[in-house]
């Protein structure tokens, strides 16, 4: 249920109980725009990002803000039920499946050596009009299905209920989204200081009724296009592999979700750019995805249309720990056996890659606590196997 606090303009509703000092700056900051819309809505999993807080929805009366969006345009989620029970599964199949995924999908800052046909890529967009897609063209047919690093991920899971097997995915626009956030938001930055707007640190922005908006918007949508079919072309690998372990195996259709991209929407009965960093759609009946980290549950949902969200929910757990502070805070064997408990195989290895264990998140379970009045949740998921980028 969300808290009303008062900022400099606006009030934040926040659906969280505790706010690290770092986070309510930022969420203050964002009261105080003066394009900002109605008020600030901060989702349960919200910490600080850079500019405006990860899990931050803001609306805006006729400007675009590239901050506001992202570096990782149209990162989201993809899942997929499958016809199988966890039970048909032993740890031989799954690791098998999971070699199999490992190689045809390049992890981390990989690549495919190769270019992929330019036919899996967005359809129907003018690159003449898109000067840093252009630039990145021949790029994108070599990131394209791959699934990146930091918290992106694949997992095979299965539901609590009825031990029917899931696969999930955590991915984004790889290079691309960056390359576009960073271009538009020095364009912003340049004409803010030009117009000697009063700019808030790391919210530059930019009218909807100048080129450079309408070209920042274009591209942004390239990406979220492409961010989804990049996770599409992963999920077409990730069933073959699993069909060429259990043949039986049938699928249906994908569920899909983003959660870092702005779009036109209508809320109080005013056309508004909604911007969600780090947060998801949750229209009435909408279905969408909240994963946990990769020793915890991930979530199905329905959205419950609540207006005072904006119409949006949780992206994830959210961080708990910054990366670094995660890599020297937690401990390697606890993080270790906390998922070996579970029977969860995974490839936690070594103190560095303690940014993505469970205990550098928030509990998942309190996250969905918070947030129901803004979703239903539908089906709960318990890893099995899990890759990280």
């Amino acid at each position: 249920m969300e808290k009303v606090i008062m900022g400099t303009r606006l009030p934040a509703k926040l659906w969280l109980n505790e706010v690290e000092d770092s986070c309510m700056s930022q969420i203050m900051d964002l009261t105080s725009l003066p394009f900002a819309f109605k008020h600030i809505a901060i989702m349960p999993d919200a910490h600080a990002g850079k500019g405006m807080p990860i899990g931050g929805v803001l609306a805006t009366n006729s400007v675009i803000v590239p901050n506001a969006v992202g570096v990782d345009i149209g990162c989201g989620m993809c899942a997929i039920k499958t016809n199988l029970k966890a039970e048909g599964f032993s740890y031989t199949d799954l690791t098998s499946i999971m070699s199999k995924i490992r190689a045809t999908i390049p992890l981390g800052f990989d690549h495919h050596t190769k270019k992929q046909d330019q036919e899996l890529l967005p359809q129907g967009f003018d690159l003449e009009e898109m000067p840093i897609l252009k630039n990145q063209y021949e790029a994108c047919l070599k990131q394209i299905g791959t699934l990146g690093g930091g918290n992106h991920f694949i997992e095979i899971q299965k539901d609590t209920a009825t031990s029917d097997v899931w696969v999930m995915i955590h991915s984004g626009s790889r290079n691309i989204g960056l390359k576009v956030a960073n271009h538009y938001n020095k364009i912003a930055q340049y004409w803010n200081e030009k117009w000697y707007s009063e700019m808030v640190s790391g919210l530059a922005y930019l009218p909807m009724e100048t080129q450079m908006a309408k070209d920042y918007f274009r591209e942004m949508n390239y990406c979220v296009a492409f961010a989804f079919a990049n996770r599409q072309l992963m999920m077409t690998r990730i069933c073959e592999a699993i069909q060429a372990v259990k043949p039986e195996t049938d699928f249906d259709p994908m569920i899909n979700i983003a959660h870092n991209y702005a779009a036109w929407e209508n809320h109080f009965d005013q056309d508004v750019i909604v911007h969600r960093k780090g947060a998801t759609r949750a229209y009435e009946g909408e279905i969408g995805i909240i994963p946990g980290s990769m020793g915890t549950k991930s979530y199905i949902v329905e959205g419950l249309g609540n207006p005072e969200s904006f119409k949006s929910c949780s992206h994830g757990a959210g961080r708990l720990m910054g990366r670094k502070d995660a890599c020297r805070r937690l401990s390697l064997d606890e993080e270790k056996e906390r998922m070996d408990q579970q029977g969860i195989i995974h490839g936690l290895r070594s103190q560095n890659e303690l940014d993505e264990a469970p205990g550098a998140y928030k509990d998942i379970a309190q996250v969905i606590a918070n947030e129901r009045d803004l979703v239903k949740p539908l089906v709960e998921l318990a890893p099995m196997a899990v890759i990280k980028g």
